[in-house]
């Protein structure tokens, strides 16, 4: 063998192995983008409308197959289709993700309150479904922070809606928010009402101008698990921080 020959098959290896590389990359990336599309969707939690149930620092998955899906179940919603193909519509109760109805872009996470044809309505702080008055029952005080940023105790209570799901809601201001009393809605067909549990910090549905009923088409998927839990001053990359920051008896734990 030549000494050109020599080079060549001292080469060949080093160009194969580059290849597989590449190759191992590009198929990760194929898997881990058909998870994300079919499966599961990591979500980080960046407000506190759902507390108690989510606190800002949470991160879960996603099940992007529990309503079918959609343009919005792809990434910039580029979907080989229009509509919604093998569509579930989601239970009273559950804990969506879905893209705003304003601009059809940006991520909300709420709780689906009323579904088509459904009436809503909140009066002194009381939620009614269908013209009847939804259960709640006090526990104790959930400490959490107000609009300022300060450490407080608020009212804390068990709600059962009318399918017997029992979720906590938190009332900041007590009954007296500014979504405590509102006009009576009628969920148009195809439709979703959506609600925060912490009552007086949240965007929802209750606000026509910021939100309002949000198109079933628009649901991405369902909140399902907390796979990991920092706390809201932290950051998730400060893992040297971690045995003080993160909470630990919230991971792994189902959302309900």
């Amino acid at each position: 063998m030549s000494e050109i020959d020599k080079t060549t098959a001292k080469k060949e290896p080093s160009k194969e192995g580059l290849g597989g590389t590449i190759r191992v990359f590009a198929e990760a990336l194929i898997i881990a983008l058909i998870v994300r599309t079919f499966l599961f969707q990591p979500f980080e939690i960046p407000s506190g409308s759902l507390i108690p149930t989510l606190e800002i620092g949470d991160y879960l998955f996603v099940s992007k197959y529990s309503y079918g899906y959609s343009r919005y179940s792809f990434p910039f919603g580029a979907a080989p289709f229009s509509g919604r193909i093998w569509g579930t519509m989601p239970k009273q109760g559950d804990i969506v993700v879905f893209k705003g109805p304003k601009d059809n872009s940006t991520d909300f996470i709420k709780r689906v309150i009323g579904l088509p044809g459904d009436t809503v309505q909140v009066s002194e702080g009381r939620l009614y479904i269908n013209d009847k008055l939804v259960e709640r029952k006090e526990i104790a005080p959930y400490q959490t922070r107000d609009f300022f940023g300060n450490t407080i105790e608020a009212p804390r209570y068990e709600e059962t809606l009318p399918d017997g799901v029992v979720h906590q809601i938190i009332e900041i201001e007590g009954d007296r928010g500014s979504f405590d009393n509102t006009p009576k809605y009628e969920v148009p067909p195809g439709h979703l009402f959506m609600m925060g549990d912490n009552r007086d910090n949240s965007a929802d549905s209750r606000d026509m101008n910021s939100m309002g009923f949000v198109p079933y088409e628009n649901v991405e998927g369902k909140a399902q698990v907390i796979f990991f839990s920092v706390d809201q001053d932290a950051r998730i990359w400060e893992f040297w921080r971690w045995p003080w920051t993160v909470r630990w008896n919230r991971i792994f734990t189902s959302i309900n």
